[in-house]
């Protein structure tokens, strides 16, 4: 289903935040995203260039007591599911089966404690270093801090710029920025285990 600005010819990129997307789908309806029907709905026929998705790599890393970090905490910080009979791994190889290649980041700890866990900057130099190739670029994500890339992509550089992101949890004034807004919640099948 091709939208008004939209044609087959177009060459996409898709820039995906992980942990935003998964805490969304988590918090929101308890379940997970369908990536294989996202991505789909997302290309609308058009040619797809790259696909990548930005996540947070924590196994091995060790709390203060020097106990492994797993469970709700572990999940908590990195968006990733629990370690432990290769959780995280195949979750990872999960989202490169639905073609996307993975930029993967160590979780930061510092001293005190404090975790650190996101791609914004990464994220948003990759959609720029790979503008030149792309007509269209699709940010996956509902983070308000993307706003200045977006106008950056659009009056720049000239791209056409879409945003998919649940349309509860999303950025009203990120939705208002792009070119074209993508509500995750409208799409059939996009959640995965949904329970009430």
């Amino acid at each position: 289903m091709q939208r008004i600005g939209q044609h087959r010819e177009q060459r996409v990129g898709i820039f995906i935040d992980i942990q935003n997307l998964y805490h969304s789908a988590k918090n929101l309806y308890r379940g997970r995203v369908n990536y294989p029907e996202l991505i789909r709905h997302l290309l609308a026929d058009r040619k797809l260039i790259r696909i990548t998705a930005y996540v947070v790599k924590s196994e091995g890393i060790v709390r203060d007591d020097g106990q492994p970090e797993r469970g709700p905490a572990r999940e908590r910080e990195t968006g990733s599911p629990p370690t432990g009979g290769g959780g995280e791994a195949a979750f990872f190889e999960a989202l490169q089966d639905a073609g996307m290649e993975l930029r993967v980041k160590d979780l930061q700890i510092y001293p005190g404690g404090m975790k650190k866990a996101d791609w914004d900057v990464g994220m948003a130099v990759d959609a720029i270093r790979m503008a030149n190739s792309l007509d269209v670029v699709i940010l996956v994500t509902g983070d308000g801090d993307f706003i200045p890339l977006v106008e950056y992509l659009k009056w720049g550089l000239g791209k056409q710029v879409e945003v998919a992101a649940f349309g509860r949890s999303g950025s009203a004034k990120l939705k208002e920025a792009c070119d074209y807004f993508v509500n995750i919640e409208n799409i059939p099948k996009i959640i995965i285990n949904k329970r009430k």
